[in-house]
């Protein structure tokens, strides 16, 4: 019985494996391509990559997300900036845009006052303090619209009289509380003309201020009819009154060469 079955068996068997061997080539056969096809599919692919990969799925999201951003941006890109003559700076002002009285109106007080004349220098034999004395009265003279010839008799007659300086009193001390250049004693005479407040000049401390001097001689000499054409010591005695009327006549030169020095400086 044991031969029977083994042959048996041998009989019975042998083609059906032969059968699973071919199978199983088959199915080995199967493998070998898919792996090769996999193989290549991995190499045309970076790893992870794949398209059911999660981080494949993200560079697709985030390819998009780009897309919709640029063309949102395009959307809202403006347009060519203005040229810069289209649409000027406010603030930029050019130089010349500027008015000249608004530059700068402290200069230009500088620049419009006039220059003051300088004084000439001292002449006909006086001093820097006589020559200031002078130009007292010449200046007053012609801001009270005096002639040159007016000019002259008051210089020629403040030579006769105080030698052109400033003279207080000897016998009146309040002349002396006054600033002065000497004292005389010619009686209560003080100041550049001697006039005396007694009378009526003026008060004391008047009488020693040149200028103040000044205006009373002149307006005196206004109040003698025809006084232009009178010779000078005529003109100066009619004002003066002096004991010695001859005495004026000799500073006229004098006077004549002062008056014009302040004269052709501008005065």
């Amino acid at each position: 019985m044991a031969d029977r079955s083994a042959t048996g068996d041998r009989d019975r068997v042998g083609p059906p494996r032969r059968g699973r061997r071919a199978g199983v080539a088959v199915a080995a056969g199967v493998v070998c391509c898919l792996g090769l096809a996999a193989l290549a599919q991995a190499r045309e692919e970076p790893a992870g990559t794949g398209p059911d990969t999660p981080a494949a799925a993200d560079v697709d999201l985030a390819r998009r997300a780009a897309a919709e951003a640029a063309s949102r941006s395009l959307d809202r890109a403006p347009g060519p900036p203005p040229t810069a003559s289209a649409s000027p700076t406010p603030t930029a002002t050019s130089a010349a845009s500027v008015p000249a009285a608004t530059a700068s109106p402290s200069a230009s007080r500088k620049r419009a006052a006039p220059k003051r004349p300088a004084d000439p220098a001292p002449v006909a034999g006086l001093t820097r303090a006589q020559m200031a004395n002078a130009k007292v009265i010449v200046r007053t003279g012609r801001e009270l619209g005096f002639p040159r010839r007016g000019l002259v008799i008051a210089v020629a007659t403040a030579m006769q009289e105080s030698n052109l300086y400033n003279v207080a009193s000897g016998v009146l001390p309040e002349s002396q509380e006054y600033p002065h250049q000497g004292i005389g004693w010619d009686h209560d005479s003080v100041g550049l003309f001697q006039q005396r407040a007694s009378s009526g000049w003026g008060e004391v401390g008047q009488l020693m201020d040149p200028a103040f001097a000044t205006r009373q001689f002149l307006a005196a000499l206004a109040e003698i009819p025809g006084w232009e054409d009178l010779p000078l010591t005529v003109a100066a005695q009619s004002v003066q009154i002096s004991a010695y009327p001859d005495l004026y006549a000799q500073h006229e030169w004098r006077a004549a060469e002062v008056v014009d020095a302040f004269l052709s400086a501008g005065m």
